[in-house]
């Protein structure tokens, strides 16, 4: 937010509305006139767990930038939350990032090597320090030169001495709109936030276009060549966003929608009713429903106080969620060929044990429906499922899945189905997890968990003790 007198509470209820998009850790750091000390505030938890009413007061200033994290490269911890600020020889910056790296272990060891010194485990740091030591040479601005070193996904806002700053990568994986409210700008990952706030959607932060907000108003360039496609990520339609959110001018809930008449047109089924899975199957199921004559039931009952399981930093606090996220209404299902519809399946795991829960409820039939293609290849560009060997597509036949899960049949929606949901051409698209395409290539060794791994190597390699005279020497 920049230009407003309430900009961090604003900033606190927006980040309430992009809450689903990180449930690790949440930050604030806001800022009055020019040169002023950066107030900041962040910590482990969801937002309403983060911020007091004394906080806001706080953070006071006109322009402020917020972050809910959901970890992609770096550890769960209190210092990897962002906002993350930095005191440089052009002044304070701070930076909030969404997306992952594909090139950050490299850069981080060259400016390691160089004398920079990190204090977090995040690729995003990266970004802070290639901005503070431009190349004069060069030309072009620190923030131009910087992206133009850094491959992958990031959408990004930043907040210097004077002004706030947008900026999308080449690609577009990741979403990032531009707001108005009153006289002061917002840039937001998703439009639900705007909304929640009162503002006025202007348009989205183009792919490869950086937008700055200062005194003047709003002026945007373009630093990088243009890249040979767009790549926004399918899955922000397929779970991701907000269904009440706006991606590439299209409302999220209705591609659902139309993902699961797809879907219902691609896998027909006898059968009694129709389950969503809430909430990100839900309007995959009223799709499915209205496709197929079947009537819609919502037979699981979500505990809206357990976060998305997706999300969760570890595998043992997902498998909990599993028992305690939904449960079942036994009369509903009992006696009954059910279909259960599901926006997706990852690892598995959740969707067994919803299978287990009919079948002991008296379902007579479990067919599962899933409003998307089976997930067999890692993403590099910031939806945690980087691991193959975790991908149950990547392990199993769709055979084996089916009776891995216990269910009666399973039927995924293919990609053309997906894209065509999405009223968008598939060149618009990331769909590497599905297909294996990637658009920015990657190296094994600069993938996520890179830095954390290089440590522990390092300390299993030399006594501490050892170690520690080694450095002070």
């Amino acid at each position: 937010m920049y230009g407003h007198p309430n900009a961090a509470e604003l900033t606190y209820y927006g980040l309430y509305a992009l809450q689903h998009r990180g449930q690790e850790s949440a930050g604030i750091v806001s800022a009055r006139e020019e040169s002023s000390a950066f107030r900041i505030r962040r910590g482990m938890g969801l937002v309403g767990q983060v911020f007091s009413e004394q906080d806001l007061k706080d953070l006071t200033g006109t322009r402020a930038i917020g972050h809910v994290r959901y970890s992609t490269t770096g550890s769960s911890t209190l210092k990897n939350a962002q906002p993350i600020t930095v005191e440089t020889l052009r002044g304070q910056i701070a930076i909030a990032h969404n997306g992952n790296l594909v090139n950050a272990g490299r850069l981080r060891a060259e400016l390691e090597a160089d004398g920079s010194i990190f204090q977090t485990t995040t690729d995003s740091e990266v970004i802070l320090h290639l901005i503070s030591r431009p190349n004069p040479a060069i030309g072009g601005g620190a923030l131009a030169q910087a992206l133009s070193r850094v491959h992958g996904a990031y959408s990004l806002v930043l907040m210097g001495e004077r002004e706030l700053i947008g900026a999308r990568d080449p690609f577009g994986f990741r979403p990032l709109v531009i707001g108005k409210l009153d006289d002061g700008f917002i840039f937001s990952s998703e439009t639900c936030a705007l909304d929640l706030i009162g503002a006025e959607f202007v348009r989205e932060v183009e792919p490869g276009e950086v937008v700055v907000a200062d005194e003047e108003g709003l002026r945007s360039f373009k630093p990088h060549n243009e890249p040979p496609r767009e790549a926004l990520c399918v899955f922000e339609f397929v779970y991701f966003a907000r269904p009440d959110s706006q991606l590439g001018g299209r409302n999220v809930s209705h591609a659902r929608i139309r993902m699961g008449r797809e879907l219902a047109r691609m896998h027909p089924v006898d059968a009694d009713i129709v389950v969503p899975v809430p909430d990100s199957g839900t309007y995959a199921a009223l799709g499915y429903s209205e496709q197929s004559g079947i009537p819609l039931d919502q037979a699981f009952v979500r505990n809206h106080y357990i976060g998305r399981t997706f999300i969760q930093p570890s595998q043992l606090i997902r498998d909990f969620n599993v028992r305690v996220k939904l449960n079942l209404i036994r009369s509903a299902v009992q006696g009954k060929r059910v279909v259960v519809v599901d926006d997706s399946i990852v690892r598995g795991t959740t969707a067994r044990a919803r299978v287990t829960n009919l079948r002991e409820a008296g379902a007579r039939e479990v067919h599962i429906r899933v409003s998307c293609p089976p997930h067999r290849f890692s993403c590099h560009y910031g939806i945690d499922f980087p691991d193959p060997k975790d991908l149950l597509a990547n392990r199993m036949t769709r055979q084996e899945i089916t009776k891995y899960l216990g269910a009666d049949s399973l039927g995924y929606l293919d990609v053309d189905g997906m894209v065509k949901a999405c009223k968008l051409p598939a060149s618009k698209f990331c769909l590497a997890c599905f297909t294996g395409d990637y658009p920015v290539p990657f190296a094994p060794e600069d993938d996520k968990g890179v830095l954390e791994r290089r440590r522990d190597q390092a300390a299993s390699l030399v006594p501490e003790e050892e170690a520690r005279q080694r450095f002070l020497l």
